[in-house]
């Protein structure tokens, strides 16, 4: 076996902070191989195609993507590996909201809201709302103020943060707040009922945790980048599918190497440090740099016992984890629905069991009205789910195969198909294709533990980890390592982890690439 290359790098799993990594790695001259298990790239985000209609396993609500400029560090990866603007994204501003106080229709970029709170609340909500609206100013510009490109983890920080120092400084005493849980922020602006309950189904969105547990600097940046005037939310043509291609070819461009069906079995460690990865076909893959792009959980499981301290092993092993999903994936005829469906559509069933309460929450997609080629003419694509509120508990043990597996299925699934007749009263007599996805889906297809979303690390508690172990060779990306959950979030992780094995020079003209 040959002696690993200095600038050699193995990224396990293809999701989104593992590509931004690869990708970014790969611009920097390194010499990566991304092994991914599953036969699709993308992990969560990925697209998948069933008699011609074209589904997102995932997420598929995104914002900043569609310009220059942005604050989203996807966008600032795609454009330093020159993939910006290979992809085509269709604009707009408006969404569904079902609840208990009624049905309404919301927008981006605008003031609309307080015209919904207005004939909701009455006037006492929409000025609670305008001063929740000027608190979250200095702190937008704050969470704005340092652009994810130029992070790095290390003594070069200085140097590629210095350009924004006169910037941080001005923003300090917001930038103080960040780390706080953005329920602090409520409790001192906000005594209406329904903003309350509102900014915690925005939260829970983001962050996978309700307002007590999301930071005040994830809700800051979403404010600053929704409620500015004329902005519109992004969704890519072709789906999930079509920026996890941008970031592939990204990849490839430089000279990586994604490896589809290469499930990594352990990884190896030599003389107390990384050296490689075995596949499970027992082939070896040498390399100096191994970055797991997995949950913490499953990246402990790969590592051999010893290698890394008990006490961080212990400690990460007893990370909390959030829930998993619910997924119903539908192909249906459209001849007849209305011409103005929304791409999104929310409900929310009873707001005093609690937003992150099993099935109160549910989200709807159909990008066929942005994107018609995701299914055969006159028909649509729908995706309907519960965000990571679905117990693993219930599914565990079974056999995906059983009659139990088949009628829990149909069961549980129930709530989404009401959810959605409130959109679409007669769907179920349009379906002609019909999946359910599950904990255990979750946990076939991605390699998740527990069909899990990820960490449930509570603001409360203070920041996720960042992507360092006590093993030399050995980093971590994704949702379980900082910023946390959550799309913006891991690509940010895996935009900084790479900034932080570039030289400072390599990275700063990066910089300048991503930002134009």
């Amino acid at each position: 076996m040959s002696s690993p290359n200095d600038a050699s790098v193995i990224v396990i799993g293809s999701g989104i902070g593992g590509l931004c990594c690869g990708a970014l790695l790969a611009r920097y001259g390194f010499k990566v191989t991304v092994c991914e298990s599953h036969t699709i790239p993308g992990g969560a985000a990925h697209g998948f195609e069933r008699d011609g209609f074209i589904f997102d396993s995932g997420p598929s609500l995104y914002s900043g993507m569609s310009s220059r400029g942005s604050t989203n560090p996807l966008r600032h990866v795609l454009d330093a590996v020159g993939e910006g603007n290979t992809i085509t994204w269709a604009n707009y501003d408006t969404w569904g909201v079902r609840i208990p106080e009624g049905d309404f229709d919301t927008t981006v970029g605008n003031d609309q809201f307080c015209d919904v709170l207005r004939r909701l609340r009455g006037e006492t909500a929409v000025q609670e709302w305008r001063r929740l609206q000027a608190v979250m100013v200095p702190l937008g510009k704050a969470a704005t103020a340092l652009p994810p490109a130029a992070l790095r983890l290390d003594l070069g920080a200085l140097q590629t943060v210095a350009p924004y120092a006169w910037t941080l400084l001005r923003n300090a005493p917001a930038l103080t707040q960040s780390s706080n849980p953005f329920s602090t922020v409520l409790d001192r602006t906000i005594r209406d009922p329904f903003i309350r309950n509102w900014m915690n189904v925005l939260c829970f969105l983001l962050s996978g945790l309700p307002a007590e547990g999301t930071s005040t600097a994830e809700m800051a940046f979403m404010f600053a980048d929704w409620y500015r005037p004329g902005v519109t939310l992004d969704y890519p043509i072709g789906g999930s599918a079509a920026m996890v291609n941008a970031l592939v070819q990204g990849l490839k461009k430089f000279g990586g190497t994604l490896r589809l069906g290469a499930h990594v079995k352990t990884i190896l460690v030599e003389g107390q440090r990384t050296t490689g990865v075995v596949l499970r076909s027992g082939e070896v893959l040498r390399a100096s740099t191994v970055i797991a792009n997995a949950s913490i959980w499953d990246t402990l499981k790969l590592v051999p016992e010893g290698a890394l301290p008990k006490a961080f092993v212990k400690e990460r092993q007893a990370t909390p984890p959030c829930p998993s999903f619910l997924h119903l994936h539908l192909g249906i005829d459209g001849a007849g629905l209305p011409p103005d469906l929304a791409c999104h559509y929310i409900t929310v069933s009873d707001w005093d069991l609690g937003i992150d309460a099993p099935q109160n929450l549910i989200v709807m997609s159909i990008p066929t009205v942005l994107d018609p080629s995701l299914a055969p003419p006159g028909k649509h694509t729908i995706h309907v789910y519960t965000p990571a509120t679905e117990p693993y508990e219930l599914w565990q043990g079974l056999d995906r195969r059983s009659p139990e597996y088949a009628a829990l299925k149909q069961e549980r699934a129930k709530p989404l198909w009401q959810a959605l007749e409130r959109i679409i009263p007669d769907v179920r007599q349009r379906v002609e294709m019909e999946l359910v996805g599950t904990p255990l889906t979750h946990e076939r297809f991605l390699r998740c533990h527990r069909g899990s979303y990820g960490p449930a690390i509570s603001a409360q508690e203070g920041l996720f980890p960042g992507p360092k172990t006590p093993l030399p060779g050995l980093l971590c990306v994704g949702g379980s390592t900082f910023p946390g959950i959550g799309l913006p979030a891991v690509a940010a992780c895996g935009l900084i982890t790479a900034n932080t094995l570039a030289s400072v020079s390599q990275h700063r003209q990066m910089v300048k690439d991503a930002l134009g």
